[in-house]
């Protein structure tokens, strides 16, 4: 035989040589979940691990994941229940709490990358992505909301948008607020291709922001459709996306692929609570080696082809790197 393969397996030193692909905390993104008392720490407990934050607490853990090499994170904002309405006023208000944190945060961290989520569930008494009349989600009424919380954001120093809400046109409807304000730099990471998915539980728990009625498939996607990732790429794309997120990520390794092999954007993959959850829970009972099978789980993200991963993963794979 002159070809075998397994010459290039000999050897630690030599596998290492011809290693394809490579995870490392340049590609991570660690999403933070914020309290507003600043002292608090509460664990999810559908997230071994994972905690809901005050901003004193924050501000330690950021510290903490900067000094091993992660530089991006997503800070998502618990809002109690009192604060929430049908229009989420509060997302825009720049004396909340998150919005005074987020400025907090990028003067303590100018050097880090923050990224922020746009979306109605949070702050909104229905629970949903976007205005709720009579049992319909209001596509281009949302687009305002969306547009004034993307601003007071941007407005407090924040590197990156997040629309997570999957209302046509949002994409476009931001980027024309921020430049027209005088926000030209910050980027906006969509959420392209975002699924009606079952993995997203435990996030909302994190955030006590499920449905209070109905469901989200009107609109995110279905899990069913592959293609139709391409119509909300182009569209982004053509709306002044700077990156193209998939989310989840396991289930959905295909479209990250699809994505990657189609657009010259970056492309992130959102590695979900769900999918965290899931083996956290087969660690704990030692029915999988937790720290194999996160690694290998990363590495198959990355391998299908996402520049960036937003991941709960994030702070135990660089304490193992």
């Amino acid at each position: 035989m002159n070809i075998r393969p397994r010459r290039n397996r000999k050897s630690a030193a030599i596998r290492a040589l011809v290693e394809e692909t490579k995870v490392t905390t340049d590609d991570l993104i660690f999403p933070l979940f914020l309290l507003e008392e600043r002292d608090a720490k509460i664990e999810v407990e559908s997230m071994p691990g994972i905690f809901r934050l005050g901003l004193d607490h924050m501000l330690r853990e950021i510290e903490a994941c900067a000094n091993l090499g992660i530089t991006t994170f997503d800070v998502f904002p618990v809002v109690a229940e009192h604060y929430k309405d049908k229009m989420g006023t509060r997302s825009y208000d720049p004396e909340f709490f998150y919005l005074k944190a987020l400025e907090e945060v990028k003067t303590r961290f100018p050097e880090v990358a923050i990224m922020t989520d746009v979306a109605m569930d949070p702050y909104s008494s229905d629970g949903h992505d976007g205005i709720v009349e009579n049992g319909e989600i209001l596509n281009d009424e949302t687009l305002e909301v969306l547009g004034k919380m993307a601003l007071a954001q941007a407005a407090t120093g924040i590197d990156i948008i997040g629309p997570s809400d999957m209302m046509d046109g949002r994409v476009g409807y931001i980027r024309n607020v921020l430049d027209e304000n005088g926000y030209k730099n910050v980027s906006i990471m969509s959420y392209t291709a975002k699924y009606a998915s079952a993995f997203y539980g435990p996030f909302r728990d994190a955030l006590d922001s499920a449905p209070k009625s109905g469901d989200k498939k009107s609109y995110q996607m279905n899990p069913a459709n592959q293609r139709e990732a391409l119509i909300e790429a182009d569209l982004d794309v053509e709306e002044g996306a700077d990156f193209l997120m998939v989310k989840p990520a396991l289930a959905y390794l295909d479209v990250i692929k699809l994505l990657k092999d189609n657009y010259s954007q970056p492309i992130t993959a959102y590695n979900v609570s769900g999918e965290y959850a899931m083996l956290k829970a087969a660690g704990e009972r030692g029915w999988l080696d937790y720290d194999r099978v996160m690694a290998e789980t990363l590495l198959s993200i990355k391998r299908a082809g996402a520049d960036a991963i937003l991941t709960y993963h994030a702070k135990e794979f660089a304490q193992l790197l």
